[in-house]
């Protein structure tokens, strides 16, 4: 059996092992520590502070310091190389940045992450000062504002010259199409059908005297392209190109085939002229004046001959040659139809472009397309009073109550609050109004308002935030914090794409009740700027009196 002192041996044993186990685990816990400081909290404009980051940790433990500018709003100058020291059995990193700002106000140095093998550590948010360069007046001379000088305007197109050249490339268009128009109608009015064209061209071979002027070749010449010209356009479209033989061979087939309604007698001829033509071209031969004119007689013969013998179309081939005329015409007023749209599309095209390229894109869409700042502004504006005590404001739609209250610092609990807003933190303009009553009528800290903004706004997703905060004081006395700035947040529609957002918080404290009014609209839009410079002038705190 165990006896008493075995059970007090174990014991000691196991407390032993226990506080070794707490030793080890409190030793790795003070093995990883981050601290950061600044060497001062309130600067003048310009002047630089330096930011430490000091990082103690294993010898093992890869350390990764920030990068960049994620100090905004302050701007990181410079940053040094790592310092690093061996305490023991840990290394002690340290990191300096210079950090300025060119704008007085009250800032807050964002949280920093420091990853320790892969994990994060964050420091603690650091508030600066940064004040204005005073200006002792009784050193430095002021003197009276100087005197306008002329400037000469800078070269400048007049409008009336871009309207001009609009109105000129329009009627420049229409010119030209109908230009084209007539043209094709002028071209298929002067067609001459075949048999016309052949009996012109044996008209003018007559009076060219050409036969009178020993100008053998060129006469046989033009009376064989009379008749083989003629044969292509109405009977076989290879014969301008053929030889005497080929034509002769095809014309003898569509004989035999009932196409054609000639004679053997009147190929034969047909057969003759073409061989004497041959030998005249290109063999050199001559050719008396009497053979000349008889075979200029037997080609218009042969003309007539061949306009005789070409059959009437079937029933058949003029209901082929009807479809087909149809299908052309459909295929012609489908193009003509095709240009007219393209032409008209062309002409508001640059008709848009010469506009918004002189009135410009401003004006265009606030007065043309619409845009829903622009309306808001425009619109009826209301003045309404939200909570207990009561917040007067006037905006552009009433404020709609709600149960949200994820915009607010952190309450204690038992706190009475209300949220009244209009829009979405994604929409073209977003207001809240959120009111809290605390049970003990504790005095608000409106420092830690700004910093609980930063932390909101990093919890829907906001990115590149940029924070300025100054002292507001309402049209009726009472004084609170104005927070300011931009950030970015990702389009819901376009997730590779971001949406540019500018916003104005104030933060008002009294009689234990805290006040927030946020305003967040898009960035650079001059109506929701308005907007926003209305709504803040007009807010009143009904404060009570202790």
């Amino acid at each position: 059996m165990i006896n008493k002192k075995t059970f007090q041996n174990i014991g000691k044993t196991l407390v032993l092992v226990f506080s070794l186990f707490l030793l080890l685990i409190n030793q790795h816990t003070q093995a990883q520590t981050v601290s950061s400081s600044i060497d001062s909290s309130s600067i003048q404009i310009g002047e630089q502070i330096k930011y430490k980051i000091e990082v103690e940790t294993d010898t093992t433990n890869l350390v990764v310091f920030p990068e960049g500018q994620t100090f905004m709003p302050l701007e990181n100058v410079e940053a040094s190389a790592i310092d690093t020291t061996i305490n023991q059995r840990n290394f002690k990193l340290l990191k300096e940045y210079a950090l300025t700002q060119f704008d007085s106000g009250k800032y807050t140095i964002p949280r920093q992450r420091i990853l320790i093998n892969y994990k994060a550590f964050f420091t603690d948010s650091l508030l600066v000062e940064v004040r204005d360069v005073a200006v002792d007046t009784t050193k430095q001379k002021l003197y009276p504002v100087k005197p306008s000088i002329q400037v000469d305007k800078p070269f400048q197109v007049a409008d009336w010259v871009w309207w001009l050249l609009i109105t000129l490339v329009i009627i420049g268009g229409l010119v030209f199409l109908l230009w084209r128009r007539n043209k094709k109608k002028t071209e298929a009015a002067q067609k001459i059908p075949p048999f016309e064209k052949a009996m012109l061209t044996l008209k003018q071979l007559d009076e060219s005297q050409q036969l009178e002027s020993g100008q053998i070749k060129a006469y046989y010449s033009s009376l064989t392209e009379a008749i083989r010209r003629y044969i292509d356009e109405k009977i076989d479209d290879r014969a301008l190109e053929s030889t005497t033989a080929e034509l002769v061979a095809r014309l003898n087939a569509l004989t035999q085939e009932n196409k054609l309604r000639l004679s053997k007698e009147e190929i034969t001829k047909l057969e003759e002229v073409l061989k004497r033509a041959d030998l005249i071209k290109f063999a050199g031969f001559s050719m008396d004046k009497i053979t000349a004119k008889s075979d200029r007689q037997t080609v218009e013969h042969n003309i007539f001959a061949f306009k005789e013998a070409i059959p009437e179309p079937t029933e058949e081939e003029l209901l082929k040659d009807q479809a087909y005329r149809e299908a052309v015409a459909k295929r012609r007023k489908r193009k003509t139809i095709l240009i007219s749209v393209v032409a008209g599309l062309a002409i508001l095209v640059v008709s848009a472009i010469g506009f918004v390229g002189l009135k410009g894109w401003d004006y265009v869409q606030d007065n043309i397309l619409g845009s829903p700042s622009k309306d808001l502004l425009k619109g009826e504006w209301i003045q309404s009073e939200y909570g207990n005590p009561a917040v007067s404001v006037i905006t552009p739609k009433v404020l709609v109550r709600n149960m949200q209250q994820d915009t607010l610092p952190q309450a204690q609990t038992g706190a009475i609050i209300e949220s009244f807003s209009y829009g979405s933190i994604l929409g073209e303009y977003y207001i809240n109004l959120s009111l809290v009553n605390f049970p003990e009528k504790k005095e608000f800290d409106l420092d830690k308002s700004i910093e609980a903004v930063y932390t909101d706004f990093e919890n829907k997703g906001a990115t590149n935030i940029l924070m300025k905060n100054e002292e507001f004081t309402t049209v009726n006395g009472a004084e609170g914090i104005k927070i300011f700035g931009s950030f970015k947040i990702k389009n819901p529609v376009l997730q590779d794409r971001t949406i540019q957002k500018s916003y104005t918080i104030l933060n008002f404290g009294y009689n234990g009740a805290f006040e927030q009014l946020m305003l967040v609209y898009e960035k650079d839009n001059a109506a929701a700027e308005e907007i926003t410079n209305r709504i803040i002038n007009s807010i009143e705190l009904k404060i009570k009196e202790e």
